[in-house]
């Protein structure tokens, strides 16, 4: 059952991400009355997952090396700092096509480095394959692009101080959590 609710998860994230691109005229019909249903689909999924994800049992399929723990936390940090507004309002990262979606897969690559277990490579790997297979779809639908003006580099360190902001905080919801996710043993 709990790996029942965990696909189910996986599979509403996939579809209803993948809907305006699979179906662009039936969404397209929906208008803007569309977006509710949509985000609605996309928050039952997040709750189907983390349902699936903790009643799944643990099964250990590796043992990731503690130095992973260092590269995680910087891809983590380099993610949260791609998904804010940095690219489209900063001067560094402006000529990036899809910065949300390279910072979603590094976060889901992230995660399969420090967890070896059944669970986390079935739901990382999904949701990173979901990332790359996003970004090509969109690549395919809209092959013309150009870059967004370059802004401020003061955007740029704005975000970043709020991304190591962002990173600390994530680090303690993941605390409270159960789950420890820096070197070493916490503080508290």
């Amino acid at each position: 059952m709990s790996w029942i609710v965990l696909l189910a998860g996986i599979a509403l994230w996939w579809g209803a991400h993948l809907f305006k691109r699979v179906a662009p005229e039936r969404r397209a019909a929906m208008g803007e009355a569309g977006k509710g249903p949509v985000a609605l689909a996309l928050f039952a999924a997040v709750i189907l997952m983390v349902i699936g994800y903790r009643w799944t049992p643990y099964v250990s399929i590796w043992v990731p090396p503690l130095f992973f723990t260092g590269i995680n936390n910087l891809l983590i940090l380099v993610a949260i700092y791609l998904m804010s507004p940095a690219p489209k309002k900063g001067a560094l990262l402006n000529f990036m096509r899809h910065p949300m979606l390279t910072g979603f897969a590094l976060w889901a690559f992230g995660h399969l480095l420090v967890n070896g277990d059944l669970t986390a490579i079935v739901t990382f790997g999904a949701l990173l394959a979901w990332a790359v297979a996003e970004v090509r779809v969109i690549n395919a639908a809209e092959p013309g692009w150009s870059p967004a003006p370059k802004g401020s580099l003061r955007f740029d360190a704005i975000f970043a101080v709020a991304s190591v902001v962002g990173l600390l905080a994530i680090g303690l919801i993941h605390y409270l959590l159960g789950v420890w996710p820096f070197s070493g043993a916490p503080p508290f």
